[in-house]
């Protein structure tokens, strides 16, 4: 090529720079004329574009199996960078890591969205479904009209604790109720009674009834799944529903003769 115009020298020189970058054979023997050149190095384009589109779509296959768990992936990483920004300490990490492991179990989906966009018979039958558990350990919905327990379900908001969080904090104004899926909490007074609850169980509801502060604590001792009730939501469940009223405010009373507390949690 030493004698030859620019043309061909600059055209051998692509031609290699490419058969080496995009890693694709020209054949058992190399092109000779200008013709054959380009007429590889543009087979080369087409099928490193080939290449790179088959790449591509399986790799976008491949994530449309689990986007959820790629969503949480995602979401991780933006929380990894959180901590690291702000310099937080390693146990703290640890326990955030903990509580999103415990509380997504590696999924992240947008279930209001989803829950939003059907009507109203299907969303209630998947409350209804993924309550199922709760429903079946709870004497309380166990023997009330279904359509009270429709009403509830629908306003409950699924919250994880970590072992030692308190839930409720002696003082503050009640807010919420809770129902326990799954844990131990214990409610712990100002004179050191303790009192466990487990699976099945629900407090906080003395507090909404009388509209007073908290005067016990709820600590976690486990890792407590469970779903909150807001108070504007159980007093308008327990509008339509009076009789409910009654049922709660009987367990709020014994469960208050079994503290010693004359005064709501």
């Amino acid at each position: 090529l030493e004698n030859d115009s620019w043309g061909k020298q600059y055209s051998h020189a692509l031609f290699k720079a490419m058969s080496h970058m995009l890693c694709i054979g020209y054949g058992q023997q190399a092109p000779e004329g200008m013709t054959d050149v380009w007429l590889t190095m543009l087979s080369m384009i087409v099928g490193a574009t080939c290449y790179a589109m088959f790449i591509g779509h399986a790799t976008a296959l491949i994530q449309s199996l689990d986007s959820s768990r790629r969503q949480y992936q995602e979401k991780y990483k933006q929380v990894e960078q959180y901590m690291s920004f702000h310099k937080l300490p390693g146990d703290t990490r640890q326990r955030i890591h903990e509580y999103y492991e415990h509380r997504y179990q590696g999924k992240m989906f947008d279930e209001e969205n989803i829950l939003g966009e059907l009507s109203e018979p299907l969303k209630e039958e998947i409350i209804n479904f993924n309550c199922r558990n709760l429903v079946a350990n709870m004497p309380l919905f166990a023997n009330a009209d279904p359509n009270f327990v429709t009403a509830m379900l629908t306003k409950l908001r699924f919250e994880v604790f970590q072992p030692g969080d308190f839930i409720i904090r002696e003082g503050t104004v009640g807010k919420k109720m809770y129902f326990i899926q799954h844990g131990v909490v214990s409610i712990l007074t100002k004179g050191n009674k303790e009192t466990k609850l487990s699976d099945g169980s629900y407090f906080g509801e003395i507090c909404l009834l009388t509209r007073g502060r908290r005067t016990a604590s709820v600590r976690a001792d486990t890792y407590c799944r469970l779903y909150s009730l807001s108070v504007d939501n159980f007093n308008e469940v327990l509008e339509e529903y009076p009789m409910m009223r009654r049922a709660f405010e009987t367990v709020a009373m014994d469960r208050l003769d079994r503290i010693g507390e004359e005064s709501p949690q």
